[in-house]
């Protein structure tokens, strides 16, 4: 097979960055894609959607959407080589504009999601701490609600909350520093220490669970399946949207982190690791989740359908201090608990705004420390004077919501349309993927990036703007949800459009994707060299 090609631009540019290895890349990419919501969101709409019975559908979705669309972004980043806008730029051939503004939506996204996550990692932090002397006391809503976080009315504060915007300042300092040293150094390394480290802290703590009073009839709560369930199409409807949500693809992460392999590296078994660990990971979490909650039905002497905060950050900051507060050894079980939830947080946080970084670093010819100084002070600044504030949850809540429902769908909507159907590069993605991987992919998997992918995002995204605009959020005045929400939504597409009309220091152009592919006339198309 011949060598990856070198043009003058190539040639005079400085080399990439690259993980040392697969390990190191799959440690990477497992960190990014287990975050707070495997903890926090999984095992609650699992419970929520057939219990046993929703493992079907999330597994059918794993395979038909979830691993199609991470082998997409992976194919992206490795065959052209870049953080999104630059990817898709070199991907679009005369499309250039309208690829490059979609790689710029995405790290928009990237960038808003940076600002508020981190403030969430800010209090799980926070709350390891209070675990040494269960400092949230008794009323652990009115705790964190008011005690800590202060909340305030909807609107818009300069009365800063110091348990916040302390913690918070930590966190960015230790974000930028990771960025500044770079991929090998800095996102490889905080992976290979911290990942273990969370597997083995939150797997004592699933033990510890296990052996509760009433941990049994979380684990029944949790895993007895409710075979009807599977005739609601809105089962379905959240089994691809919490794969969606789980596996960090979609909005430039994957693409850049592929971009970082070697010329000559698997994609496609690797790819298959990460998302099976990932799932896999979830599932534990739902076991520990579960039996904890179990215990703590057993002490209040009700059933697990009549608790409340089953998920996110009601789970998180409420429901489980309550539940350490009661249980033997509970100091030791809050910092497992909420030790995990900053180490899973900090993971995913640097996956994210790395997307940012690479693609500033490319646009605007900039080393990864000045990327990360440049960008990380001016995140800081916008989170601390967002989310460290008496009404940084409402605003943390909303725009996590628009982000996320309305961003990130849209980006993997336009993105499946766009780079199967108007630039029709499956076959040749599928060609790249199978030159260079082990585990071969077929047709069909063009069909399910191509045609299942957008129906099923397309029908989720419709559906939510639906619902904000007939029901709104969360019971919030709507012109609060038209500022922080859509106006979200706004800040992104006016930020992709700037970022795309401003002129590249490198042009990033003059490149040559590897390996060649073959001419349709010359080479059946789409067909690898293992297919």
């Amino acid at each position: 097979m011949a060598d990856a090609p070198t043009s003058a631009a190539t040639s005079s540019s400085p080399p990439r960055e690259q993980w040392t290895g697969q390990i190191g890349f799959i440690l990477a990419a497992i960190g990014s894609a287990v975050g707070l919501g495997n903890i926090w969101r999984f095992p609650g709409v699992a419970y929520e959607n057939g219990g046993g019975a929703f493992l079907i559908p999330y597994l059918i979705a794993l395979v038909t959407a979830g691993i199609p669309i991470l082998f997409l972004d992976y194919a992206l980043g490795h065959r052209f080589r870049g953080a999104a806008p630059t990817a898709l730029r070199r991907a679009a051939g005369r499309a250039k504009g309208l690829l490059e503004s979609l790689g710029w939506f995405q790290v928009a996204i990237a960038f808003v999601i940076g600002l508020y996550y981190t403030a969430v990692i800010a209090w799980a932090l926070s709350y390891f701490v209070f675990s040494f002397d269960l400092r949230w006391g008794d009323d652990t809503a009115g705790f964190f609600t008011g005690e800590y976080l202060r909340t305030g009315d909807p609107g818009f504060s300069l009365e800063f909350v110091p348990g916040v915007l302390i913690p918070l300042a930590l966190i960015w300092i230790a974000t930028i520093v990771v960025l500044a040293l770079g991929v090998a150094k800095g996102l490889q390394r905080v992976n290979v220490v911290f990942l273990p480290v969370l597997i083995i802290a939150f797997a004592v703590l699933v033990v510890r669970a296990l052996f509760l009073d009433g941990a049994a009839d979380g684990l029944n709560a949790l895993f007895t399946p409710n075979w009807a369930a599977l005739g609601d199409p809105n089962v379905w409807i959240a089994a691809y949207s919490q794969i969606f949500f789980s596996l960090s693809i979609a909005f430039g992460i994957m693409i850049t982190y592929a971009s970082y392999r070697k010329r000559r590296a698997n994609l496609t078994a690797p790819g298959l690791v990460v998302a099976f660990a990932n799932s896999s990971f979830e599932i534990l979490a739902g076991i520990g989740v579960f039996a904890t909650l179990g215990f703590f039905a057993f002490q209040q002497g009700v059933d697990i359908a009549e608790l409340e905060g089953l998920t996110g950050v009601g789970l998180s900051f409420i429901t489980f201090p309550a539940i350490v507060s009661q249980m033997p050894g509970g100091p030791v079980f809050g910092v497992l608990f909420f030790g995990s939830l900053t180490l899973a947080g900090f993971t995913s946080l640097i996956s994210v705004l790395q997307v940012v970084s690479a693609a500033f670093q490319e646009k605007f010819d900039l080393t990864p420390r000045q990327a990360a100084i440049r960008l990380g002070v001016v995140s800081a600044v916008l989170s601390i004077l967002l989310f460290s504030t008496t009404t940084g949850l409402l605003a943390l809540d909303v725009a996590d919501n628009w982000a996320n429902n309305i961003g990130i769908v849209a980006s993997a909507v336009a993105s499946t349309i766009l780079v199967i159907w108007v630039l029709r590069l499956g076959p040749e993605l599928r060609y790249h993927l199978n030159s260079v991987s082990t585990f071969p992919v077929g047709r069909a998997w063009i069909a399910l990036v191509g045609l299942l992918a957008p129906v099923v995002l397309g029908y989720m995204l419709v559906a939510r703007i639906v619902t904000l605009l007939l029901e709104g959020y969360g019971g919030m005045p709507a012109w609060y949800l038209g500022i922080v929400g859509w106006g979200t939504i706004l800040v992104i597409v006016v930020a992709a459009a700037v970022l795309t009309g401003i002129r590249w220091r490198r042009p990033p152009d003059d490149f040559t994707p590897w390996p060649p592919y073959p001419a349709p006339r010359t080479a059946e198309a789409g067909k690898g060299v293992r297919s």
